[in-house]
């Protein structure tokens, strides 16, 4: 998807707090790279902090967030916090996993531009990135 010679975009899948389970998150970041993209996955047990610090080193366009264990009203927001203490306001954010619709607005809230749960086709995610990624 990426044209000849231009740069690729860079994303960061992540995974927050204590959830072990990352094989949607390997999923979502395969499927990101076999579509053109450079990806950097942390693995699992990651702190925001570590999370933001990782945006920022490794100047990503897109930071994914993924979660099964329901604290992602907990942890998305202080990912964000760090993000912009670290000065890294200008990426495109989405998250998926275990997420009720109803907490869509707060994250939405947050920044994050999409929410992609279950059963989400994986080619939909790299449309969405490379739909709106602002190279």
């Amino acid at each position: 998807m990426t044209a000849p010679g231009a740069p690729k975009i860079r994303v960061l899948i992540a995974k927050p707090g204590l959830d072990g389970h990352d094989r949607g998150a390997k999923v979502v970041a395969r499927a990101l790279r076999d579509g053109g993209c450079e990806v950097i996955y942390t693995g699992i047990r990651q702190t925001p902090e570590m999370v933001a610090e990782a945006a920022l080193q490794e100047d990503v366009d897109v930071v994914g967030l993924s979660i099964l264990s329901g604290a992602h009203l907990e942890l998305f927001p202080r990912v964000v916090e760090e993000l912009k203490k670290r000065g890294v306001d200008d990426v495109l954010l989405f998250c998926g996993g275990i997420i009720p619709e109803e907490d869509t607005k707060q994250l939405e809230d947050l920044g994050f531009a999409a929410i992609f749960r279950p059963g989400t086709n994986t080619q939909d995610i790299v449309k969405f990135v490379y739909d709106h990624v602002k190279k």
